[in-house]
């Protein structure tokens, strides 16, 4: 039987029992994680970043793990290692945490850069290479990261490389008075975490994933996925624009979107209003912009509101 939308929003509402508020962020977070991607959230500490993901993870009944990043934190402890075994004489592998449904890589700015390296080829790749010998990733696999923009001392800065292979770049935000008050309501007795149900399992997502794929883009969004980019690199604030990857990521994006959205298609639309989140993390500034106090934010606002959305031929259909 085909996943259908009521399906999808049955687990956004599940979500919702324990992260308050926040609809926009997990639908941005499912969007990725039917699209195959990954995500940053960059955030203060106590926003429900944790909670989220693990929410997403209970509803779907999926291995979850928690890494906390911290500067002694060794490529092994994050991908697994080889222990010799004297009775067996022989060494076997110890899976790391990396090696589940749903990771949460918390604080990933934390550690250092040789550890976060070891993050790529998962993210990319859907695999880690230890010992010479190449080990796939459970699938579905998705990596939600955070870090504290807050706290920049005894960081280490994602490296661009690092960072384009995350789909989104997003925050969660404060909630509002009501909201918050909502939030001690449900925590007094009891942490409503702690009674999630899985409301879809690991072979319906991935029937959704495999769904997402057969969304159609017509050329004509693809031309305004690629005006999006080409227009970052042009921009006379930016360094370095979003790479071909960007472009991959945006399109599958909107493939997530418009299938959650009960359409076979994209519209350009869906790319519009994606754009930023998919986009703000993978350019670089130019110095005379740092100075000027221009952030990414702005930079890719500017860019969507002066590409021209294609008419008429915007679905194919």
């Amino acid at each position: 039987m085909a996943v259908t939308q009521p399906h999808i929003y049955r687990i956004i509402e599940n979500v919702e029992k324990v992260v308050v508020g926040k609809r926009k962020e997990i639908e941005l977070s499912f969007i990725a994680l039917l699209s195959g991607g990954h995500v940053l959230l960059e955030d203060v500490p106590g926003v429900g970043k944790t909670m989220m993901v693990r929410a997403i993870a209970k509803s779907l009944g999926a291995e979850f793990k928690r890494i906390q990043f911290t500067p002694d934190l060794l490529p092994s402890d994050v991908t697994g290692v080889s222990v010799f075994n004297q009775k067996t004489l022989d060494f076997q592998f110890r899976r790391g945490p990396i090696m589940a449904n749903i990771v949460l890589a918390d604080e990933i700015n934390r550690t250092s850069p040789k550890t976060q390296a070891a993050l790529l080829e998962a993210l990319e790749e859907g695999s880690v290479t230890t010992d010479g010998e190449t080990r796939e990733l459970q699938d579905p696999f998705f990596v939600m990261a955070t870090q504290n923009p807050i706290e920049y001392g005894g960081t280490y800065p994602l490296p661009e490389a690092q960072l384009d292979r995350f789909l989104f770049k997003f925050k969660i935000g404060y909630p509002s008075r009501e909201e918050e008050l909502e939030v001690l309501n449900r925590v007094e007795k009891q942490h409503p975490i702690e009674k999630l149900e899985a409301v879809l399992s690991l072979d319906d997502l991935t029937a959704m994933q495999k769904q997402v794929l057969n969304v159609y883009v017509d050329e004509t969004v693809k031309r305004y996925i690629i005006d999006l980019t080409t227009a970052t690199r042009r921009h006379h604030a930016v360094y370095l624009g979003a790479s071909p990857r960007a472009s991959i990521a945006l399109m599958k994006a909107g493939q997530a979107y418009a299938f959650m959205q009960d359409r076979d298609f994209v519209l350009p639309d869906d790319i519009k209003y994606l754009a930023p989140y998919a986009l703000q993390h993978r350019i670089i500034l130019n110095s005379d912009a740092k100075l000027s106090d221009i952030s990414n934010e702005r930079v890719i606002r500017e860019v969507v509101e002066q590409v021209k959305i294609p008419v008429g031929r915007e679905s194919g259909r």
